[in-house]
């Protein structure tokens, strides 16, 4: 199973994404984690592991993906051929507690280049995963829509959306649902960091509200890990709620 994460910034894509992961190895699952955020440095620390490589640097970098000879052989490998999560290179994986990481690519510089190697890696990577009947694939997105305009939710078995209780999300949430269901893919949403009365507005004012698998009010506990950038190690009824849901 393909699961996208994905949502406005600072809406706590990470988070969900980090206390699903742990739920399903909790579970017995086999569980990788996507990182396509190439502006997010938390999600590791939040998972307990160390950043790993940039998985661009197995294509050769950036000019490898966008098919330079450099990254020739490489490239042909790995969009040409089926990858089981336990294939990919350890140089390019972390791992803690049964969950591993990987990171498509992070911007490191001032004016190295656009993220669009980035998405042509995570677009042709993903369909060439062979996952195995308990696997789990979770997708830390970007903010906003922009991977579904690289098509890398094509791959995604269910889009997760996290929306924190602000308009923007609201009407984000409205945007992921049409475009989820274009492509005929179940979209389902989690409100997060909301207070009772928030929680009852934003039901009111999501556009499938039936879609709605659960809310998370602002843990104290789960904000000064998150601010400190130690793991979180909270179990929650309402991930397991989600974990059971999807």
């Amino acid at each position: 199973m393909i699961i996208m994460v994905c949502g406005k910034g600072g809406c706590g894509k990470s988070t969900i994404t980090s206390l699903l992961a742990k739920e399903y190895a909790r579970r017995g699952r086999q569980v990788l984690v996507i990182d396509g955020d190439e502006s997010n440095f938390g999600l590791h620390r939040q998972l307990g592991c160390e950043l790993p490589r940039d998985f661009t640097e197995y294509c050769g970098g950036r000019r490898g993906v966008m098919s330079t000879p450099k990254g020739a052989d490489a490239r042909d490998e790995l969009f040409g051929r089926r990858w089981k999560i336990g294939d990919i290179p350890a140089d390019y994986v972390t791992e803690h507690e049964g969950v591993r990481l990987v990171a498509i690519g992070k911007i490191h510089e001032a004016g190295e280049g656009c993220a669009c190697a980035m998405g042509v890696l995570e677009k042709n990577f993903l369909p060439n995963l062979l996952l195995e009947e308990k696997d789990v694939v979770l997708i830390d997105a970007e903010a906003g829509v922009e991977h579904f305009g690289r098509g890398v939710d094509n791959f995604a078995d269910v889009i997760l959306m996290v929306a924190d209780p602000s308009y923007e999300s609201v009407r984000l949430a409205d945007k992921i649902y049409s475009m989820g269901n274009s492509i005929n893919k179940p979209v389902y949403f989690i409100i997060n960091k909301a207070d009772a009365e928030q929680e009852s507005v934003m039901r009111e004012s999501f556009p499938h509200p039936e879609q709605i698998l659960t809310a998370l009010p602002a843990d104290k506990e789960i904000l000064r890990k998150g601010l400190l950038g130690e793991p979180l190690d909270t179990q929650l009824p309402q991930i397991s709620q989600i974990a059971d849901a999807i």
